[in-house]
């Protein structure tokens, strides 16, 4: 006979198996089972397995937290979207500020990056460099980019290196999540792509979609709004979504709005 407790951890083991967001191979086996939680119990199952929140940032796709586990002397990185835990993957001690093993690779990169150029510790975290194994030069490249992206400094690229690009481009993302009162879902930098949209206010609805399908944007759809709608596109080279704004026949309107809201 299945006992009570015995039959509320298979209800959420088979809850959490059915939320549409498998584990990926390099998820924690002792979290795999929260993939697909709601953000709030995810958190609370985290603190309750000896997990503390190192911090967190937002993204295109989410939101990622650091949470840092110091009897496992584990980092783990979890990205939020839609209100529930979407991936959890094991990450570097550096992630969550810590100093790792002996045998934690990517933290002592981190750490010979940092002393490359003369900083106690890299400002960018592992959902920035998109994951990417760097050497390094290349993470020292990236980091010197990102931190030159994130203060507003010139772009001084003088070793052509595309980490150092990557690692601006990141940086003025980030400098934009960090001023959410400013337009700040459309900073591209360095080498990546960037496509103008602003030109198609005062247009007709027609001439600026064609003016934006010209431009190698995706109409994905429409919403009401007070006497008029709300178009999204989409521009998969440079990851921009925008937000059209029309009314009586004309566009009134058009901004960037985060990635995920073209998923």
């Amino acid at each position: 006979m299945m006992t009570f407790p015995r039959t509320v951890s298979l209800l959420a083991a088979v809850s959490l198996s059915l939320s549409g967001f498998p584990a990926s191979a390099d998820t924690p086996g002792d979290l795999s089972d929260l993939v697909g939680a709601r953000g709030s119990s995810g958190e609370n199952e985290m603190i309750s397995r000896g997990y503390y929140n190192h911090h967190t940032a937002e993204a295109d796709d989410g939101k990622y937290s650091y949470w840092w586990n110091q009897s496992k002397k584990k980092c783990a990185r979890v990205l939020t979207s839609d209100g529930r835990y979407e991936k959890i993957k094991a990450v570097s001690a550096s992630d969550c500020g810590q100093k790792g093993s002996d045998g934690d690779k990517t933290a002592a990169i981190a750490i010979g990056a940092a002393a490359l150029i003369g900083v106690a510790a890299l400002a960018s975290k592992s959902h920035h460099r998109g994951d990417r194994d760097y050497d390094t030069r290349g993470t020292a490249d990236f980091e010197r980019g990102y931190r030159d992206g994130l203060y507003s400094h010139a772009y001084y690229n003088y070793g052509r290196s595309d980490a150092y690009s990557d690692g601006y481009s990141a940086g003025v993302k980030e400098r934009g999540y960090q001023t959410p009162y400013r337009d700040g879902y459309s900073h591209n930098a360095g080498y990546n792509p960037y496509s103008g949209y602003q030109d198609v206010v005062g247009h007709s609805n027609d001439r600026a979609d064609s003016m934006l399908r010209d431009r190698g944007y995706v109409y994905l759809g429409k919403d009401e709004t007070g006497g008029g709608h709300e178009r999204t596109y989409w521009h998969a080279a440079s990851r921009q979504c925008i937000s059209v704004r029309t009314s009586s026949g004309n566009v009134v309107d058009a901004h960037s709005i985060k990635a995920r809201n073209c998923r």
